[in-house]
């Protein structure tokens, strides 16, 4: 029997009907807590039944009591990662189930495993790229074959990007070649009070580094059915650094998870829709080319550390030394969370003539560009979970605009053909073109 707020649920599996609309699993963590938050009003909203689930049901109750005391009943279930039992009693009382329990390269199988078992969709909110793509290769056919959704990165680990050229490219009215991102993140206050990043997400990244080297061989095997066609010309990176008439500042290469995942979502475009897919570069712009430089040192020591085992013991032992007091071991302050803006300017080059085939080639140079924005407030972890929320609720309410009756999918793959984009907007998030220029010849 499982506890829910001093009652006994059954561990007996449930028809659909009777589950639960959504299920967070790590609830009592940094970024769990915030989906909590968050899920008392939009759940409200939407008329949705939501519980909680993880290890420990004193911290589980003190989550209720802190961020759901005004709902009555908020089930709580006890899962542990380690118990797979655990996890498929968890699964089998949602019908979707929100995981916050990383580092996913560790936590995450188990749980993806347990959904497919139990035909319980699933959302994310990581960024780790070889946990995504290894789930893609190992659970897509499983997933489709139970007619479920296993879909990752739902938070500004990747949405914003993802759909912000989806929306571009609905928005070209033509052919898109390429795509480049540039992603501004800046805070309005004057004075930093504490940490900005939760230790977690410092402990994915330095894991998610530190297994790099496995991608060239996983995508090997995830692509090797699949080629896209040849695209001319050819996006080519402007390099470690460089200054854009569209980003205000100094902007290079980011080793973020977001063009990964754009990448598979033109790919999936490609094999189901038959869509030209695009080229896609992904730049973050720093305002002086100090804080660049900075970013550099810091970003470079990371990398090669992350690469050996001493390495990464030392940066997650140190994580305030290694990042600068950007991340220590402390919960972040909420504050800073606040007074953080971001913006993602997308410019895509193309040509107004639409071909009829995604392997006809063009003859004549591209003669178009248009340039569209998505910004919004507080990108972290207040944006991941209205976000993950939002994802999980349009797979509850959307089946029917979600391909292939499940698998395991990119946001943009799932979602590019719902209303996610609008309920991001209701939610302030903005996206918007900012300009479209035709030229006879570019």
């Amino acid at each position: 029997m499982m506890a829910a707020e001093g009652k006994l649920v059954p561990n007996c599996k449930k028809m659909a009907n009777d589950r639960l609309d959504i299920v967070i699993f790590g609830a009592t963590g940094y970024t769990g807590k915030y989906v909590v938050q968050n899920a008392t009003q939009m759940c409200k909203d939407q008329k949705l039944k939501f519980g909680i689930a993880g290890r420990r049901k004193e911290a589980l109750e003190a989550v209720i009591k802190e961020f759901a005391s005004d709902i009555e009943d908020v089930p709580i279930i006890l899962a542990d990662i380690k118990d797979e039992e655990s996890l498929k009693k968890m699964t089998e009382q949602a019908k979707v189930l929100i995981s916050c329990c990383g580092p996913y390269i560790f936590y995450g199988e188990p749980v993806v495993k347990a959904c497919i078992a139990t035909r319980t969709h699933y959302v994310d909110v990581t960024g780790e790229i070889q946990f995504m793509e290894q789930m893609q290769l190992e659970y897509n056919e499983a997933a489709k074959e139970a007619g479920v959704y296993i879909v990752s990165a739902c938070g500004f680990d990747c949405i914003p990007c993802d759909l912000g050229i989806i929306f571009t490219q609905q928005k070209f009215e033509g052919d898109v070649n390429a795509i480049e991102v540039y992603l501004n993140v800046w805070s309005t206050s004057t004075r930093q009070k504490g940490s900005y990043g939760n230790y977690a997400t410092w402990e994915s990244v330095v894991h998610s580094l530190g297994h790099k080297n496995e991608l060239r061989e996983l995508r090997k095997k995830l692509y090797s059915n699949s080629k896209l066609p040849e695209l001319t010309p050819k996006l080519k990176s402007r390099g470690l650094l460089h200054r854009s008439n569209v980003a205000e500042g100094w902007s290079t290469p980011a080793p973020t998870a977001d063009r990964a995942v754009a990448l598979r979502t033109q790919h999936f475009l490609y094999n189901k829709y038959k869509d030209r897919p695009a080229q896609v570069q992904f730049y973050a712009t720093f305002k002086t080319f100090y804080e660049f430089l900075m970013v550099a040192i810091f970003g470079m020591i990371f990398l090669i550390m992350s690469r050996i085992s001493c390495g990464r013991k030392l940066l997650l032992k140190h994580p305030a030394l290694f990042s600068n007091g950007f991340i220590t071991r402390e919960n972040p302050n909420m504050e800073n969370h606040k007074s953080m803006r971001f913006d993602m300017t997308i410019v895509a080059h193309g040509w107004t003539e639409k071909l009829v085939e995604p392997t006809d080639k063009h003859t004549d140079p591209p003669n178009k560009k248009v340039i569209t924005k998505v910004s919004g407030e507080s990108p972290g972890y207040e944006l991941t979970s209205v976000v993950a929320l939002l994802s999980a609720i349009t797979i509850l309410n959307e089946k029917d605009k979600i391909p292939d009756n499940g698998g395991v999918l990119t946001p943009g793959a799932a979602f590019g053909k719902t209303s996610l984009i609008e309920q991001m907007v209701k939610h302030n998030v903005k996206f918007e073109v900012i300009s479209t220029n035709v030229q006879s010849n570019m």
